[in-house]
C-alpha cells in the first residue's frame, strides 16, 4: 500500500538548518545562478548527499503554487511607457502573460488588470509586487487573486 504524503506550513525558522540550505541551494540551481549541484551545496555549506537526501521532500511555498494564476490589479498615471515597464518587469521574473486589460484614462489616470501563470516565475510574488510598485508611474499595484 502506498503512503499518501502529508503536508504542512512551517515558518522556515523552525525548520533544522539542513532544510533551509537545501531549499537555498535548490533556488541557486532553478534560478540559474550555478546549473551545477556542486557549486549550490558547497556556496550553502551542505554535502551534496544531504541535498539529494532532502532535495524531494522541501520546497519553498511560493513554489507550491507553481502553475497557478495570479491577477494584479493597478492603478497608472497616463504617461508614455508605464505599462511597457510592468510587462517588462513581468517577462523579467518569468511570469507568463495571460491577460492584460485596461480601462480607459480618467482624470489621468487608467485601471490596469493583469492575470499571469506564475509556473516559470524566477522570484517571488512578493518581489514581483515590490518592482511594480517601484516603477514611476504606478500609483497603487495589488495582487487581487491567486
Amino acid at each position: 500500500m502506498e503512503k499518501t504524503p502529508k503536508f504542512y506550513i512551517v515558518e522556515a525558522e523552525a525548520l533544522p538548518e539542513i532544510c533551509r540550505k537545501v531549499a537555498e541551494a535548490k533556488q541557486m540551481l532553478e534560478t540559474g545562478e550555478t546549473d551545477k549541484v556542486n557549486v549550490a551545496t558547497k556556496a550553502v555549506g551542505i554535502s551534496r548527499s544531504a541535498f539529494y537526501k532532502y532535495r524531494d521532500t522541501i520546497a519553498p511555498f511560493q513554489n507550491l503554487m507553481a502553475g497557478r494564476i495570479i491577477t494584479f490589479q493597478m492603478m497608472l498615471k497616463d504617461k508614455a511607457g508605464v505599462l511597457s515597464s510592468i510587462l517588462s518587469i513581468f517577462a523579467n521574473c518569468g511570469a507568463n502573460i495571460l491577460t492584460i486589460n485596461q480601462s480607459i484614462p480618467t482624470g489621468g489616470r487608467a485601471m490596469v488588470t493583469i492575470s499571469a501563470e506564475t509556473g516559470g516565475l524566477s522570484c517571488s510574488i512578493e518581489e514581483l509586487s515590490k518592482l511594480i510598485a517601484g516603477i514611476r508611474g504606478v500609483v497603487r499595484a495589488e495582487v487581487v487573486a491567486g
